[in-house]
């Protein structure tokens, strides 16, 4: 690690990827979702998706009664073209 070298530098953002596995593509949307029998009503975990994959993981959220929103990720087109 050279702490001396990168004073002074600004550092890149990580690429968000993905939540769903095996996919390495970047994230545009936030998908909230919480499990009402282990978190309080207003905690809110979550996955990041590409557009690819958000379809897929809202109805996997939906089907077990775990979605709650899906919001674009900030600083991404947010699945604008």
């Amino acid at each position: 690690m050279d702490l001396l070298g990168s004073l002074g530098q600004p550092q890149s953002t990580p690429e968000v990827q993905c939540s769903r596995k095996g996919c390495r593509n970047q994230a545009e949307f936030q998908l909230l979702w919480n499990n009402p029998k282990i978190h309080t009503p207003e905690r809110r975990k979550i996955w990041l998706a590409c557009s690819e994959h958000q379809e897929w993981l809202e109805n996997y959220l939906k089907e077990r009664l775990l979605y709650r929103q899906t919001l674009p990720l900030p600083g991404t087109t947010g699945g604008a073209e």
